[in-house]
């Protein structure tokens, strides 16, 4: 299914119906009062959250949406029926925004949650409203008022405990397809992954979190550069993230700057989120040569786990250390060469 986290669409509810102005006429009572009904109201435009969805597809499609108006009030005091309601579904993490000043209007995280976006407009009353001991026929009823419509944006976060940073073909695809039963596509060239990939890790008995592997990041990805803006966003959300970096870098501490740079660009409340640095593909080492990788340090109170997803080595380590990250627990301080 194609990954679409963007989409534009308008929204109208319907228009609430007319009273009507409407006397009793019946075989014996020729002269009778005021029996003009109310209009019905509009049908609402709602938008909810369903976890079964995974992206915003059908938007692309479909763009504009109207919901039913109310009927027209009729005579004999009858009430016109209400439009029905148009309720449109949404990923989870989904951000419902105007889109003529980007101001939220709601942030669905969690399935169920649902907000009203366009109010139906309400029916007017009928004659048989208005009549009074001094006015026993009005011949007055009032219009339908109109639904409300609007443009909105709809913006998709992924809900994601740990997320999966790095530069084009650091290993994240192939470390969330070892840990996980996501496959993404994995090859040796840049730019593998066009689109976030989610998956579930199973950390012992009764235990799990989800982790998510975000396309490769750029310098200068905070401005446009490469694909790392269109989901830099999906990052946001992640309560944990791991820095992932070539083991055979030139320069893995100017890596993990450039990479921690991006990520403050975009919004300095990532650089704050905990990390993990991961050093990838150990297994290109000689044994016993990596001496100069495990005495490297990242910042203070950073882990930094020697990975290979090749061979599995340092991967068990490196789930201890993100399920420690999400309970708030203080991460093992000596680095070394783990075991799968």
């Amino acid at each position: 299914m194609q990954f679409i986290d963007q989409a534009s669409i308008y929204v109208k509810a319907g228009n609430g119906g007319n009273g009507v102005i409407s006397f009793r006429r019946e075989k014996f009572v020729p002269k009778g009062g005021p029996d003009g009904g109310n209009g019905g109201n509009g049908g609402s435009v709602h938008i909810r959250a369903d976890r079964q969805l995974s992206t915003l597809l059908d938007f692309k499609y479909k763009r504009h949406y109207k919901a039913e108006n109310g009927e027209h009030g009729r005579g004999k005091t009858q009430t016109g029926r209400n439009g029905s309601d148009v309720a449109l579904k949404v990923p989870c993490g989904t951000l419902v925004l105007s889109a003529n000043n980007r101001e939220i209007i709601a942030d669905l995280v969690a399935d169920g949650d649902e907000v009203v976006v366009a109010q139906g407009g309400k029916g007017g009353r009928g004659n048989a409203e208005f009549a009074t001991p001094t006015n026993q026929a009005p011949r007055i009823a009032e219009p339908g008022t109109p639904g409300e419509e609007r443009f909105l944006l709809l913006e998709l976060k992924l809900l994601a405990d740990v997320g999966l940073v790095g530069f084009p073909n650091a290993g994240k695809s192939t470390l969330i397809s070892v840990v996980s039963a996501a496959r993404p596509k994995i090859a040796d060239y840049p730019f593998t992954t066009l689109s976030p990939n989610l998956g579930i890790v199973r950390y012992g008995e009764g235990r799990s979190f989800t982790l998510a592997d975000m396309p490769g990041l750029v310098k200068g990805a905070h401005a446009g550069k490469g694909l790392g803006i269109q989901f830099l966003r999906h990052i946001e959300r992640t309560k944990v993230l791991v820095i992932m970096i070539e083991s055979v870098s030139e320069n893995p501490k100017r890596d993990h700057d450039i990479l921690l740079n991006e990520l403050e660009s975009f919004n300095p409340d990532l650089a704050r989120k905990p990390r993990i640095v991961a050093l990838t593909k150990i297994d290109l080492f000689e044994k016993g040569t990596t001496k100069r990788l495990r005495r490297m340090t990242f910042g203070r109170k950073v882990p930094v786990v020697l990975i290979s997803a090749a061979t599995g080595e340092g991967i068990g380590r490196l789930l201890d250390e993100m399920w420690r990250a999400l309970k708030g627990q203080s991460p093992v301080t000596k680095v070394r060469r783990g075991s799968p």
